[in-house]
């Protein structure tokens, strides 16, 4: 296997109201619509898909019914090049209808970060002064 991720799905519960927080609301570059069943958002490196959660289920062969757990044990990132873009982020979150789950702070690693949640839980972190941003918007990981 190459190392590198191609596609990043989340499963969500309303396909539309999503697309607006991650469109609208934190300004992520899309061309689809709900209409597709399937947004894809355009990122570096790695695209970021919203699927409706039934249909990812029954793709995976996983009962749609199955229970979720509060805390999956998965959290996105985005590392910003400029520490107060982290503020500047967590408050887009929360205004377009996330939730703020750890309010940005100096990080024990030594930089900033915060988490928020999407309208369907899933968690996000917002970090800088973990690793360099190289040009093209990747990680620079020694």
């Amino acid at each position: 296997m190459e190392p590198r991720i191609s596609l990043i799905t989340l499963g969500v519960c309303d396909l539309e109201r999503s697309l607006r927080f991650y469109r609208d609301g934190l300004g992520l570059p899309t061309t689809w619509s709900p209409e597709k069943g399937v947004i894809f958002f355009k990122t570096t490196g790695t695209v970021l898909a919203l699927y409706p959660l039934a249909d990812l289920a029954k793709d995976a062969l996983i009962d749609p019914l199955a229970q979720r757990s509060a805390w999956t044990g998965v959290a996105l990132a985005h590392n910003v090049r400029i520490k107060e873009d982290v503020d500047h982020i967590l408050a887009a979150a929360e205004a377009a209808g996330g939730r703020i789950q750890k309010p940005a702070q100096d990080a024990f690693w030594g930089g900033y970060s915060g988490y928020f949640t999407d309208p369907d839980g899933h968690l996000w972190e917002v970090a800088w002064g973990a690793f360099p941003i190289k040009d093209d918007g990747s990680l620079d990981i020694p």
